[in-house]
């Protein structure tokens, strides 16, 4: 209670002091009691700009706090007190006190867990999770491993950035992109996901492109720990992250979040300290670095930047809380409307994808090529096709349903998988998304199932409309 007292109202905090009884003026109760009323009443009046002496009638102490706000004289004998150098000597104290958590937490991560992996996606924080890796060994003798998932959407300057670091710190990164696509290989990707499938389905893009790769490399990398670099002050879907927790995907695998207690200021006076290697576009106005398509500087001018070291025009915009991630997912909306915050990665469900492809068992039939598929047209003989991907929510979602009416079909009922044969089901089976189902008729001719409605009635009652 005389604490919260003494905090609002220090005048008071004098007349309560002053009326206390007379104590040994050695004692420790009287030095503590003097010291607290010094400290309280600066406290709330340090920064005032005019002249305030503080006397204690039954002690020989004085505090003096003068105009320039800047130097405040203890004592008559003591050393003036300097503000500015208190403030940058306790940001020192505390960034000490980080990174000895943070490399605490790092060695647990990778010392009592076999297989700790990285993925870095090379943003400021990873800088410097990228930076204590080094500096205690783990990256040059491989204890513990670094990923990188690529989009094929990323800034240029991304890739070759992670080419420095490599080089710089003397590792080598496992990349990991959409399946089925060769790293580094665009065209590929497009021919096989459609260069606009983020513009036609952001969820399925961030299974594809994200999510997907992201699993594929923890499981493919043994992973039992992922570190990564999320931090509480990244905003309130994140503010009650710990340093270690249970990761919603890959089954339940330990998380090790470094620097959860970390604000991005303690972020970029780490790479001040150190002059840590970090991404070239902060130097352009960008806080956080996602994909290219979606990714802005803060503020929109670029006024704001990281450049040798420090920083040029007003950091405020990028130091706020919850504003590291202000120019991510810019212009993106989830299926519900809300705003997107998050690619999937860290999300809850994220698991639900890829594991297996789809009516791996029961009366769907598999079409293995192309030329299986001409053939089934060409024979003569009604069937039902469904043009699918594995990896699309609403190919996922019927798959049950669709399973259930190929058990009392009355004509064969196939799967074919047209995500990697896009301009072949595009011209023979008239599709242009996923799922889609066709009816094959006798005379050859491929008839589109065209309703959302997708219930093993629905399907059954479709095929009773070719008869």
């Amino acid at each position: 209670h005389a604490a919260h007292f003494v905090d609002s109202c220090p005048h008071h905090s004098l007349l309560l002091i002053h009326h206390l009884p007379p104590p040994d003026h050695h004692s420790p109760t009287m030095k503590f009691i003097a010291l607290f009323a010094l400290i309280s009443t600066t406290s709330v009046s340090g920064f005032a700009p005019s002249t305030r002496a503080m006397v204690n009638s039954r002690t020989t102490s004085t505090a003096v706090i003068s105009q320039s706000s800047t130097s405040l004289q203890m004592a008559d004998d003591a050393k003036i007190f300097d503000q500015e150098s208190f403030i940058a000597e306790s940001k020192e104290m505390r960034l000490k006190h980080l990174e000895e958590q943070a490399m605490f937490a790092l060695k647990i991560a990778v010392e009592n867990y076999g297989n700790a992996v990285f993925p870095n996606a090379l943003i400021a924080g990873d800088s410097v999770i990228t930076h204590l890796l080094h500096r205690m060994g783990y990256l040059k003798d491989g204890q513990a491993k670094v990923m990188v998932v690529d989009t094929f959407h990323l800034f240029p300057e991304t890739m070759e950035f992670l080419r420095e670091i490599e080089d710089f710190y003397g590792f080598k990164a496992e990349i990991f992109c959409a399946e089925g696509v060769p790293v580094g290989d665009k065209a590929a990707y497009d021919k096989k996901y459609g260069a606009d499938l983020w513009k036609e389905d952001i969820e399925q893009y961030d299974k594809v492109c994200k999510v997907e790769p992201f699993q594929r490399g923890l499981k493919t990398l043994n992973t039992d720990c992922m570190i990564n670099g999320r931090t509480r002050w990244q905003g309130f879907e994140r503010a009650w992250i710990d340093q270690f927790e249970n990761a919603p995907i890959g089954g339940g695998l330990a998380k090790c979040n470094p620097i959860a207690y970390w604000t991005l200021e303690d972020t970029f006076d780490y790479i001040a300290k150190y002059e840590v290697p970090h991404h070239p576009l902060h130097a352009k106005g960008y806080p956080s670095i996602g994909d290219a398509k979606d990714t802005i500087p803060i503020p929109e001018d670029g006024s704001t930047r990281f450049v040798n070291f420090k920083f040029e025009g007003d950091k405020t915009p990028w130091l706020d809380y919850a504003s590291e991630r202000k120019g991510r997912f810019v212009g993106l909306a989830n299926k519900d409307g809300s705003t997107k915050t998050e690619c999937g990665i860290h999300v809850a469900g994220a698991e639900r994808t890829f594991d297996r492809d789809l009516w791996e068992s029961g009366a769907v039939k598999n079409i293995e090529s192309n030329d299986e598929a001409l053939e089934i047209i060409k024979s003569g003989k009604e069937a039902i096709v469904a043009v699918y991907a594995p990896w699309c929510q609403f190919c996922q979602g019927m798959e049950e349903e669709f399973a259930k009416y190929a058990e009392s079909a009355g004509v064969p009922v196939y799967k074919f998988r047209g995500d990697e044969e896009r301009d072949f089901v595009s011209a023979n089976l008239n599709t242009a998304s996923f799922p889609t189902v066709n009816f094959i008729k006798s005379d050859g001719s491929v008839v589109k199932y065209d309703s959302e409605a997708r219930s093993a009635e629905d399907f059954a009652a479709f095929e009773k409309s070719m008869n």
